[in-house]
């Protein structure tokens, strides 16, 4: 596959196999079976790799199935609002909210508007930016959309777990308390811990549409999820 051509087609149930090695792309499948191709990312030990999934670059068809898929699985938590988080998590959450029949929903962000205020804003690292460090902001006005509501999370993966853990503590210093988190993708299971060390309700709150293992290199160069 040419890299561009990722996360631009959906394929029906069956089409490529889950099972075994993988080599240029992990297979990951939605809970009807549609199986959608994800590129592998060699991590810096060379000897481990993660699936990738970046939804701004994905097809809107692709976005689409993914935001319904999301959608369903948070309205078991009857969100009256969507709140996103930056920056690819935007995206899905806008299109979450449509799903939901929301007519808008609240963007966190990374760029402080001047009236922004310092006492609501947290800092924010991301596994895929770790060398930049930025603070994540709500804007002031956007406060009487969530207050007294209830409130899901949106983030496009929960990888590490630092990102998510800080739009939770941006929410907490706005006296708001989410009643889901949601995702596209969780990829491994390290953000669990972090998770968990920010309260033990919230690994009962968070959803995605499909979860993805840390892959090991085998010794015909090819990557292999390890066994459960």
């Amino acid at each position: 596959m040419a890299p561009h051509d990722f996360w631009q087609e959906l394929h029906p149930p069956g089409t490529f196999e889950t099972a075994g090695d993988f080599t240029h792309f992990f297979v990951a499948e939605l809970d009807d079976g549609r199986q959608l191709r994800l590129p592998i990312r060699v991590l810096a030990d060379g000897e481990h790799a993660l699936a990738s999934l970046i939804v701004n670059q994905a097809s809107f068809a692709v976005l689409d199935a993914l935001a319904a898929a999301l959608a369903a699985r948070l309205q078991q938590f009857k969100p009256d609002i969507i709140a996103g988080l930056p920056t690819l998590g935007l995206t899905l959450a806008a299109a979450v909210a449509q799903k939901l029949g929301h007519i808008r929903y609240v963007p966190l962000g990374t760029s402080r508007k001047f009236w922004y205020r310092d006492d609501l804003s947290v800092a924010l690292s991301s596994i895929t930016t770790p060398d930049q460090q930025k603070r994540l902001y709500i804007d002031p006005r956007m406060l009487p959309l969530l207050e007294g509501r209830r409130v899901a999370l949106v983030d496009d993966v929960i990888s590490s777990g630092t990102s998510i853990v800080s739009g939770l503590g941006l929410l907490d210093q706005c006296g708001i308390e989410p009643v889901a988190i949601g995702a596209a993708m969780l990829q491994s299971g390290r953000w669990r811990g972090k998770l968990a060390a920010a309260g033990d309700q919230w690994l009962d709150r968070t959803t995605g549409v499909f979860a993805t293992p840390i892959l090991e290199k085998t010794a015909e160069g090819r990557w292999r999820a390890p066994a459960p």
